[in-house]
């Protein structure tokens, strides 16, 4: 039982740091696999895309790996927090909690506020800025970086990848500059 409620807890920095960054070489040694999530999403759809595309023309099953281990994140992250959610309140600094309430963001109780990510906002203007063109601009960037930000930054930093280096990099400038330069605009566009 008390294992139990170690997992309903977040782990320190230091014990989840080295897990992940140990995915990469366990990865590695047992089977030459590269960690990365978003190049699922390409397996996924030549699997069942029936259509004639030479982008999803290549043998995916030789990557049929990697959407069992998508499967597990996914399998995980119900677990995680259907059945050991942490029964204690996301702590978010006073700061954040200003500076989000001064936007109209004031529902902290769930993982993501539900001022932004809710039912209620898919069919309106502030759903199409932030579901639609905001997840359009996440796939294309991830396509033309290469891949995500876990690939670069997880994989490619622990390869020594130079481009990893750079697109790690432009991601984190990418959200600031999005933090505290975009996102108040867009959030004064769709009040």
């Amino acid at each position: 039982m008390e294992i139990l409620e170690t997992l309903k807890h977040p782990w320190p920095w230091y014990v989840a740091g080295p897990l992940i960054g140990l995915t990469v070489p366990i990865l590695l040694l047992l089977g030459n696999k590269s960690f990365g999530i978003s190049s699922s999403l390409r397996h996924i759809c030549a699997a069942v895309i029936p259509a004639n595309i030479s982008f999803f023309k290549y043998d995916w099953r030789k990557e049929a790996w990697n959407l069992f281990f998508v499967a597990g994140i996914a399998l995980g992250g119900f677990i995680g927090s259907f059945l050991l959610g942490n029964p204690d309140q996301i702590v978010i600094s006073q700061d954040t909690r200003e500076t989000l309430a001064s936007l109209g963001v004031t529902d902290f109780s769930g993982l993501m506020p539900s001022d932004i990510f809710s039912l209620s906002n898919v069919f309106t203007l502030k759903g199409l800025i932030f579901f639609v063109l905001g997840g359009f601009l996440v796939g294309f960037g991830t396509r033309y970086a290469g891949g995500c930000t876990s690939g670069h930054a997880i994989m490619g930093l622990a390869n020594l990848q130079w481009p990893s280096l750079v697109a790690t990099v432009s991601f984190m400038i990418g959200g600031f500059a999005c933090t505290h330069l975009l996102f108040p605009l867009l959030f004064e566009l769709v009040r």
